[in-house]
């Protein structure tokens, strides 16, 4: 072999690679088993009922034997039980308007935080990044950061870019730890999502509100859809199963997400 098609070959290996530790996921990671049982216990964790193969837990339990397991971290705004903590050690990167601070309408004590700043953006990474190091040796394989829509509930202080700069930094960190990491939500940008880096997709309420296409024809058959029993009843979760219960992941729960003995628990699979 001649030195030039020495150093022709060099380079595509040099390329070859490079594109791999840019990338992160490709190969590296793996996302939930196509079309696999699911359940989603981000309410408490309990023995997943017969067939399961998928369990989406919260950071603070431990993943289920065995299965494949999604890691829950609130990513884009804060736990309720965990706002003190957040006021106390990291108060400028909570969201604020005209001095107060901008919550969820629809989850009381759940603060948005603040990615509109590079500076902002990089002490966030530095808190859920240690999460989702946790998350990685408890024994979980994928990490579902939540709330990546928090700029449709911020009065306009944040874009969408804001968010998915931030989320391209989750990103990179989880697939360097070996997980997988799932776009949660924003059905209008899983284009971009996919672009992006994350590897599966985890939608709620996506046949409420006719946006499952959208998450399929980014994630194909890694998708995760919950259905909630308050929002469309059976007859919603069975037009779902009809509709991409071959083909996707598809749960139907209590929307507390509660354990069994509970009498609010609901529990279906397609």
């Amino acid at each position: 072999m001649s030195v030039r098609s020495r150093l022709a070959v060099l380079a595509v290996l040099v390329a070859g690679t490079a594109l791999l530790l840019a990338g992160g996921a490709s190969g590296a990671v793996t996302p939930p088993p196509a079309n696999g049982n699911f359940d989603y216990q981000l309410g408490g964790a309990y023995t997943p009922p017969d067939g399961t193969q998928i369990v989406a837990r919260d950071r603070t339990e431990s993943p289920a034997s065995g299965l494949y397991n999604v890691c829950y971290v609130n990513a884009f705004q804060t736990q309720p039980d965990e706002l003190k903590w957040w006021r106390k050690k990291h108060s400028t990167l909570l969201l604020k308007r005209k001095g107060r601070e901008v919550g969820d309408p629809g989850w009381p004590g759940e603060v948005l935080l603040d990615t509109s700043s590079a500076k902002r953006r990089a002490g966030i990474a530095k808190v859920v990044n240690r999460w989702i190091d946790g998350c990685a040796r408890k024994g979980f394989q994928a990490v579902e950061p939540d709330n990546l829509d928090t700029w449709t509930r911020s009065k306009r202080k944040l874009s969408s870019r804001d968010n998915f700069a931030l989320a391209k930094k989750l990103i990179a960190h989880a697939h360097k730890r070996g997980l997988a990491i799932a776009q949660k939500n924003a059905a209008e940008k899983t284009g971009t999502g996919r672009d992006l880096g994350f590897d599966f997709a985890v939608a709620e309420s996506c046949q409420v509100f006719d946006e499952c296409d959208a998450y399929t024809g980014a994630y194909g058959p890694h998708v995760l859809e919950v259905e909630y029993s308050d929002e469309g009843g059976e007859s919603n979760f069975e037009a779902a199963c009809q509709a991409r219960g071959g083909s996707i992941s598809i749960v139907y729960r209590d929307h507390d997400l509660v354990t069994p003995g509970d009498s609010d628990y609901v529990n279906r699979a397609c």
